[in-house]
């Protein structure tokens, strides 16, 4: 059976990216997303997807389903796009119709931005195929340690955010599949009224919801049946360790970010 990328959840591959160090991965994405916000200009984003590719390459995850794993969310990206189309003017305007007109610089931004969120949403996706839902959670929990001298809940909100992690894909799938059966059963899913618009996502959302109260409930039960009371006591059955290969992974994401910062000063020259 063909396995299928979705966000949030994990690939299985035997690649340098996935053998790094959680904790390590977990910055690099940090330094990537700074790199990306801080790119002034599409040569810089061009750099920064380049760099983009070279860890899915070196990471092995084929191109077809890294687009696969961001599809759910390419949403954002067009709603941004279209956000900064129809309402940012500037320039010499191609298309106008009532308050709504498309300008030069609206193409650009819808664009611009556009491509930063494309690359924002291939970067952390890189992130949840190559680590492990329990692995990025005790990374999460390991970066917030400090933060216990004054009281903040470290291990709790790494649990969070794991759990929330975990049932993302089974979440994405369940939609498909309330989806595919509304259909099945004759529901109108293309152009519609605004109200049935809303009636048909009622009775997917319905459902959905439904689900999740459940699967709620049976993970609180089998956290009591496991006798789960918080970090005390708890041991680890793989430890994070630092290798040399999380010295030339952080060594190449601050390359990225150098190499966007020198781009950026030369272009304004």
């Amino acid at each position: 059976m063909t396995q299928n990328a979705l966000f949030g959840q994990y690939w299985a591959a035997n690649s340098p990216v996935h053998a790094m160090d959680p904790r390590i991965k977990l910055t690099a994405l940090l330094v990537v997303m700074i790199a990306i916000f801080a790119a002034a200009s599409f040569t810089a984003l061009g750099v920064c997807a380049l760099y983009i590719i070279l860890f899915y390459v070196i990471a092995r995850i084929p191109f077809q389903q890294a687009f696969k794993a961001i599809a759910p969310l390419a949403f954002i990206v067009v709603i941004t796009a279209l956000l900064n189309m129809f309402f940012v003017q500037g320039g010499p305007v191609y298309f106008q119709t009532g308050p709504l007109e498309i300008s030069q610089l609206g193409l650009h931004n819808a664009a611009f931005l556009g491509l930063r969120l494309t690359e924002l949403l291939f970067a952390a996706s890189l992130l949840t195929l190559t680590t492990a839902t329990l692995d990025l959670a005790d990374a999460f929990e390991a970066m917030l340690a400090p933060l216990r001298r004054v009281g903040f809940p470290a291990h709790e909100c790494a649990m969070i955010m794991g759990i929330a992690l975990r049932f993302l894909p089974q979440f994405i799938e369940e939609w498909r599949t309330i989806r595919a059966a509304q259909i099945s059963r004759g529901a109108h899913v293309g152009k519609q009224s605004p109200a049935a618009g809303l009636r048909m996502l009622t009775s997917l959302m319905v459902p959905l919801f439904t689900s999740a109260f459940r699967h709620a409930d049976t993970l609180s039960a089998a956290m009591d049946a496991r006798c789960y009371h918080g970090a005390e006591g708890r041991t680890k059955l793989k430890p994070m360790q630092y290798t040399q290969r999380d010295t030339l992974g952080t060594i190449l994401v601050f390359v990225l970010l150098i190499s966007v910062i020198a781009t950026n000063t030369l272009l304004a020259h």
